[in-house]
Order: structure tokens, then C-alpha cells, then sequence
């Protein structure tokens, strides 16, 4: 089932929609692997809207490729995302991480009122980074190379 998938654009964030366009995968099956693997964990904004990082994108190729092209079931793809991030290949993202972006990275509300309600409302996560060694990043980028082969 080798599917080419289309480039990554350079932008920030990314819809649900576009992710699925991305990753050859429907929304909800996006929803279901965000219950699935506790390493993905996307924006929300009002309304539950989900916005991913450029990271989130390829770690859902990645669980795409365990799941679809190499066979493994959701528990040896979830395993295998565990042995990658204790292996030292994906840093976890360090305690009490604090992101450069203003709030959540979004341009600030013009009303007050309105970002008010919005942060009582709605706790956003912390953007995870993933810290790589050189040759880790070559390695990571040789892979993502491989998918995007044409």
C-alpha cells in the first residue's frame, strides 16, 4: 500500500483537513490515533478546533507507515513510537517547557473580553520540540526524504 504523499508545506500550523490531505488518511481516523498515541496531542482552539505542528504531521506519517505499510497493530505501532522516544531517536520535550510564541501562537485577540473567556475556557498544551543530535537529524531527514521520494 506505498502511497507517494505530498510535500509538507512551510507553514506553522496545519487543519485537520490539510493533515488528512498530507498524510493520505481521513479526519477521524486522525481523531482515533490522536486517542490512540499519547505523543499526539494537537492545538485546540475554540470549538475543539485541532491545529498540528510541521513535527505532528510526520509523526502521523510515521504511525501511518507502521500501521498501513509495515503491518504493525496499534499496540506494536504504539510500542514502537515508545522504543524510538526511550531510544533516544525523539527527545521527549523537557519539563516546564515554555514555547517563544505569544499564548498559543496565534495572533493575539483585538477584544479583550474575548481572550479573557478564551483562556479561562480552554487550557492549551505546550507545543512539544523534539531536540536532535546531527546525525539523528540526518537520519530523520533521509527518512522523510524516502516518503517523499517520487
Amino acid at each position: 500500500m506505498e502511497k507517494l504523499l505530498p510535500a509538507i508545506p512551510a507553514k506553522r500550523y496545519f487543519t485537520i483537513g490539510e493533515v488528512s490531505d498530507l498524510c493520505g488518511v481521513k479526519p477521524y481516523v486522525l481523531r482515533y490515533w490522536e486517542q490512540e498515541f499519547t505523543q499526539l496531542k494537537p492545538m485546540k482552539r475554540r470549538g475543539n478546533r485541532r491545529y498540528y505542528q510541521h513535527h505532528e504531521v510526520l509523526l502521523i506519517r510515521r504511525i501511518r507507515d507502521l500501521l498501513y505499510d509495515q503491518g504493525f497493530t496499534i499496540s506494536g505501532a504504539r510500542n514502537q513510537l515508545g522504543d524510538l522516544l526511550s531510544g533516544g531517536r525523539l527527545a521527549p520535550p523537557p519539563e516546564g517547557h515554555e514555547s517563544g510564541l505569544d499564548d498559543d501562537g496565534f495572533a493575539e485577540e483585538t477584544d479583550a473580553d474575548d481572550a479573557a473567556a478564551d483562556d479561562a475556557a480552554v487550557q492549551l498544551p505546550v507545543p512539544e520540540v523534539l531536540e536532535l543530535a546531527p546525525s539523528q537529524l540526518r537520519a530523520e531527514l533521509l527518512s522523510i526524504r524516502e516518503l517523499l521520494a517520487v
